[in-house]
């Protein structure tokens, strides 16, 4: 079972344009949807596609409309007390793949709030495969909740991945490594933020995006998987390191491709695969969800895992991979 919890969920509005967005013009518009959306919920949608069993704890009133869709989509959605209406979040998307995202920042929580998600997630963690802490922060939250329930998770066994950035992302490292989740998941852009490196080279080097993250594998991380866009992702453990480059894809939309990847490198833990295959399908996810319109999750049959290259990068920390 997978637990995810989305501190700041957001109905997911997506605007496809048919041409080019530009500031201060009319626009026409091909198609409109609205999903019910959030890093964690993404992954709980995954993961009930491929018939995996998740929770998902959202800040919402059990009545509201957002409960009522993630229910009606098979996820056993636990709500608990919000600050707040849900917020709501625009992405714009051209027929070339390129993405605006719009986000409200929602409701102010209160400590009351916080503490009422931890609860739920604490009482839940310690039967789940993985929990998985993803997304902003909501207003009022301090930049160390996530740090600190990590900490607090560790207590009570099972495994933690997680999967934000900004201010909680930093956090996170400074507090490191009595916070070290068992995965991080940053992205190029990310992973640079922290470790000093060039955003761009992390990007387009496979070997330095894998150099970088070796540093949080020193301080306590269990694995990082590093998403990189079009160049695929690159996965360090204390084993080894490697790189995969996606199949060729026809970019839509490049919304939830993110979640897609960790969800994919969770089913192949939970699948007990060897760590490059746990990369392969983590891709395979990714390139399949920017292949789809708006938030859309891929289902288990539209990955293309044969299409995925893996490539071993570096010797282990402690011995050869």
């Amino acid at each position: 079972m997978i637990l995810t919890l989305t501190p700041n969920p957001s109905i997911d509005r997506t605007v496809a344009l048919d041409g080019v967005l530009s500031r201060g013009q009319v626009h026409r518009v091909a198609s409109v949807t609205s999903q019910a959306g959030g890093k964690g919920v993404n992954i709980s949608r995954a993961a009930v596609s491929a018939d995996i069993p998740s929770i998902a704890v959202v800040p919402a009133a059990k009545d509201d409309a957002f409960v009522i869709e993630l229910l009606g989509a098979g996820i056993d959605c636990r709500p608990v007390r919000p600050a707040g209406d849900v917020r709501v979040n625009l992405t714009i998307t051209e027929p070339d793949g390129t993405t605006t995202k719009l986000n409200s920042p929602g409701a102010e929580v209160l400590p009351l709030h916080l503490e009422l998600m931890a609860q739920a997630v604490l009482v839940r963690a310690s039967s789940a495969d993985w929990t998985v802490l993803a997304g902003s922060l909501p207003a009022g939250a301090p930049a160390g909740f996530y740090a600190e329930l990590v900490r607090r998770l560790r207590e009570v066994g099972g495994r933690v991945a997680v999967d934000t950035s900004d201010a909680p992302l930093q956090a996170l490292v400074d507090a490191l490594p009595h916070s070290a989740p068992d995965l991080m998941k940053p992205n190029g852009e990310e992973l640079a933020s922290f470790t000093g490196g060039d955003a761009d080279e992390l990007e387009s080097d496979p070997r330095a995006t894998a150099a970088a993250a070796r540093q949080l594998i020193e301080r306590g991380v269990g694995a990082v998987l590093a998403t990189l866009g079009g160049n695929g992702a690159v996965l360090v453990t204390p084993e080894g390191a490697w790189h995969a480059t996606p199949p060729p894809t026809t970019v839509v939309s490049t919304v939830g491709a993110g979640d897609s990847s960790l969800f994919g490198y969770l089913l192949g833990d939970i699948r007990r695969l060897p760590a490059p295959e746990r990369l392969a399908l983590a891709v395979a996810y990714g390139s399949a969800a920017a292949g789809l319109p708006g938030t859309t999750i891929p289902q288990p049959s539209q990955l293309r895992t044969e299409l995925v290259g893996v490539t071993a990068l570096t010797p282990s920390l402690g011995g050869t991979a």
